[in-house]
């Protein structure tokens, strides 16, 4: 038997609970029917409330890993998660510019959803200057995007985002105090459409992982990025719509909900 699964290489940081990071990367590929290769960026001390402590791994072994991979595999889309260290920037986009032809979905994951700073200055400058230029899709929350653009407004983010390289900007608003929420794409310097979702009672970890892993793989399958903003959205709420609590804090994402709709 011979099964055609898309490859997706995800560049992400491991994470204990297992909510997030790298098994949120798999679990959500897999859900996809791609098959998930990984890069561990960085190692973390964290449960489902906050990480605690945040450990890079060197350079040499990502790029490393990385080359080997793709030595091996045919890799169809690149998602980049946790980062950690603005070396560990310069590595990833020391491949990224050796394989210009495979898209790049990027979460700029800058904070843990209990409030844990993952970044500084000087991460945020490399991705903004070495990695943005080179992104298909960034996928930033509200506080992300404004981080990373030096602005406010979210219209002036998301168009800023786009004079720094980005081909798609998605900008998610669960982090503002609205009613339902509102995700904004940006696209050939315009606010392209938004989106609207009713928003959900809980807190979630693991939920900006689900959107750009699933929007890397829909990608991977060769849809077109509008398409697979579209359709990521529809699963990652679902998945959040069918979350569990398996620990004292955050509900994590049931990236399998469709399982449990058909038994």
């Amino acid at each position: 038997m011979t099964l055609n699964r898309p490859v997706v290489l995800s560049f992400s940081g491991h994470d204990p609970s297992g909510g997030a990071g790298v098994q949120a990367d798999i679990e959500t590929l897999v859900s996809h029917r791609c098959h998930a290769a990984s890069v561990i960026t960085a190692l973390t001390e964290q449960d489902t409330r906050n990480v605690k402590r945040l450990i890079p791994q060197s350079p040499e072994a990502i790029i490393s890993q990385a080359n080997t991979l793709l030595d091996d595999l045919p890799v169809n889309a690149f998602k980049i998660g946790l980062i950690g260290h603005h070396e560990t920037a310069a590595a990833i986009h020391s491949i990224l510019k050796q394989h210009p032809h495979i898209p790049v979905i990027l979460d700029p994951v800058l904070a843990a959803g209990g409030g844990a700073d993952l970044s500084n200055d000087r991460l945020m400058a490399t991705i903004v200057d070495l990695l943005l230029p080179c992104t298909t899709v960034l996928t930033p929350n509200s506080e992300e995007a404004r981080k990373l653009a030096g602005l406010t407004d979210l219209n002036d983010c998301g168009l800023s985002l786009l004079e720094k390289g980005c081909d798609y900007v998605l900008i998610t608003g669960t982090h503002e105090a609205t009613p339902s929420v509102s995700n904004q794409l940006f696209h050939d310097q315009r606010n392209w459409e938004t989106y609207t979702w009713d928003r959900l009672p809980f807190s979630y970890h693991g939920s900006g992982c689900t959107l750009a892993s699933s929007i890397a793989a829909l990608i991977a399958y060769g849809l077109e990025p509008l398409q697979a903003v579209m359709e990521a959205q529809e699963y990652t709420w679902n998945s959040l719509n069918a979350a569990y609590q398996p620990g004292k804090g955050q509900h994590i994402p049931n990236r399998f909900f469709w399982m449990d709709e058909n038994e």
